[in-house]
């Protein structure tokens, strides 16, 4: 199994801003995360919970990784047993309307992608396909 490791953010190309951010941001879970501590602080478990389709290393990685960009603190409280939280940064504060936006636009495109339609494929038709 290939391990992908992730390219350092500071070694990010000045001339492609979205590259830049996509480095940090990039990773399927990383916006649901960031979207559900947007609400507050979670433990780890609520935000597996949150987010069923996510394995416990995904998920430990993605945090790990917006924890070492500065978006998510985690505060280990030393109890027994030991309770661990997340939460936003300023940083990660930032990207609230972002957050938003995205979340916006991803239900919108939902409802409203463009479907394939079945009768304008010429096979479906009865045509011949060139070539």
């Amino acid at each position: 199994m290939e391990v992908v490791v992730r390219s350092n953010v500071e070694e990010a190309p000045d001339y492609c801003a979205i590259e830049f951010a996509m480095e940090v941001l990039g990773g399927r879970w990383k916006l649901a995360i960031l979207k559900n501590l947007m609400s507050g602080t979670h433990r780890f478990g609520d935000l597996r919970r949150a987010l069923p389709g996510v394995t416990q290393r995904m998920l430990a990685r993605q945090l790990r990784e917006l924890q070492d960009d500065g978006l998510v603190s985690r505060t280990v409280h030393r109890e027994v047993p030991p309770r661990v939280e997340y939460a936003l940064t300023e940083v990660g504060r930032s990207l609230e309307a972002i957050v938003d936006d995205l979340d916006a636009w991803g239900r919108w495109y939902r409802e409203n992608r463009p479907r394939r339609d079945a009768a304008a494929e010429p096979e479906a038709a009865g045509q011949e396909v060139a070539g």
